[in-house]
């Protein structure tokens, strides 16, 4: 059949569809909200990885993905119930077939009340068949909303970071494009919500038309808009979704309010998880990271309680330790960052040969030795740092340090490690590790 949008033969067809969409809608949700959540939880071991390791990009990638999927299995999960009621009022108007009031036998207040408010049975349903419907579609429509926040979010972000602050471009340039960049996007962005919220009122006024197009127009692009425009339109053109839509948005930040009460038991103990020195982290000890979601923040020990000589110290690898070492020691510092996203279909030749990159590796695990040191309460220990991977596959500086001098009892371990302000060298504590040591 010619799928020509004004063939009388196609809308026929679209108008068969649309009697018999529930039946898709149910299928598609069903699977929809199986696959999400399935897929919500490693979505969120992924983003704690992201986190633990500082990959900014990778971490805001994949939050966007869980903010995404949890609005959409809600909407998906409310639309499924009220599909349910909506098939369960079919099943009970086959029975029993519109209300009558005369039946019920009531007084005449409660009767004329009640024919006003319900006015027949299959203005209930058809009124559940609006909401479902449009629920499903704006379900999706909302998934691109999110998506056109975060893009912008990340262009503001990309503007401050590669631009702004990019030593590599002149200062003056920088400062010009960087600025000029900044406020039309920042001024974009508040007409683009001033104009959702009034539902178009800017594209309405006259004078107001001509300023906010060139917006317009650059961020239906920005936003990917041109994919989904026909949806918002059509949404916008009917006093019943116009209405539908603008109640969700504030239910939404009633939930996100809600969910974030919590009762509060004690005045201190709360706060004593950002004093290390008096909390015990599970995630500082590697015998308790039983999960899968359970990553280490800065540094490990094997146990709470140690009964061997020896504890087992790991130093959880990040960008910003790299940083750190760059500045502290700067001709670490390569001519080419090869740090960032990078592809492994593109093989590039590397000049550097084996030997002078041991050399560098060495050179560099030196420097991390030097800058680092573990010290027992107030007592400095010998430590000897090697590359490794701790039972999470993360990357990081592993060293075993002997307790054949340390007395039985509560002990605080402490890395130190040596920072560079301008002419000065500081000393600052990385972590502090509470644990038990006993001799067995």
């Amino acid at each position: 059949m010619s799928n020509n949008f004004k063939d009388n033969k196609f809308k026929e067809l679209l108008d068969k569809l649309q009697q018999e969409s529930w039946q898709l809608e149910l299928l598609i949700s069903g699977f929809a909200i199986f696959g999400l959540i399935t897929s919500i939880p490693h979505i969120r071991t992924a983003m704690i990885i992201a986190e633990n390791d500082r990959q900014i990009y990778s971490f805001v990638a994949l939050l966007i993905a869980f903010i995404a999927c949890s609005v959409l299995i809600f909407n998906l999960l409310v639309h499924v119930i009220l599909r349910g009621l909506w098939i369960g009022s079919l099943g009970l108007r086959y029975v029993s077939g519109d209300i009558d009031f005369e039946k019920l036998n009531y007084q005449n207040k409660f009767t004329n009340y009640l024919r006003k408010k319900i006015v027949s049975f299959d203005k209930y349903v058809a009124t559940l068949e609006n909401y479902c419907s449009v629920l499903f579609a704006i379900s999706f429509l909302l998934i691109f909303y999110v998506i056109s926040i975060s893009i912008i979010s990340l262009c503001i972000v990309g503007i401050a970071t590669l631009i702004l602050s990019n030593d590599n471009l002149p200062e003056v340039l920088r400062t010009i494009i960087g600025v000029f960049l900044l406020f039309f996007i920042l001024i974009g962005a508040l007409l683009v919500f001033i104009d959702f919220l009034t539902q178009g009122y800017l594209k309405k006024k006259k004078w107001l038309s001509k300023i906010y197009f060139p917006f317009y127009w650059v961020f239906s692009f920005l936003t990917l808009t041109f994919l989904y425009r026909p949806l918002v339109y059509n949404f916008l053109d009917n006093k019943f979704t116009r209405r539908l839509s603008l109640f969700l948005v504030p239910s939404y930040i009633a939930i996100s309010i809600l969910i974030s009460f919590k009762h509060n038991k004690t005045n201190y103990l709360e706060s004593a998880k950002h004093v290390t020195n008096t909390y015990i982290d599970a995630k500082n000890y590697e015998d308790l990271l039983i999960n899968d979601d359970d990553f280490p923040r800065i540094a490990t020990i094997q146990s709470k309680v140690i009964t061997e000589p020896y504890i087992k110290l790991f130093r959880v690898f990040t960008e910003s330790v790299e940083d750190r070492l760059y500045s502290y020691h700067p001709s670490l510092k390569p001519k080419e960052d090869k740090r960032g996203f990078k592809t492994d279909i593109v093989m590039f030749n590397s000049t550097e040969s084996m030997q002078k990159r041991d050399s560098l590796t060495k050179k560099y695990l030196e420097v991390f030795n030097n800058t680092h040191q573990v010290y027992i309460d107030t007592l400095k220990l010998n430590s000897d740092f090697l590359i490794a991977k701790n039972k999470k596959e993360q990357f990081g500086f592993e060293t075993y340090i002997n307790l054949k001098n340390i007395s039985d009892g509560k002990h605080i371990l402490k890395l130190k490690r040596l920072k560079k302000r301008k002419k000065d060298t500081l000393k600052v504590t990385d972590i502090s590790i509470p644990f038990w040591y006993f001799k067995q």
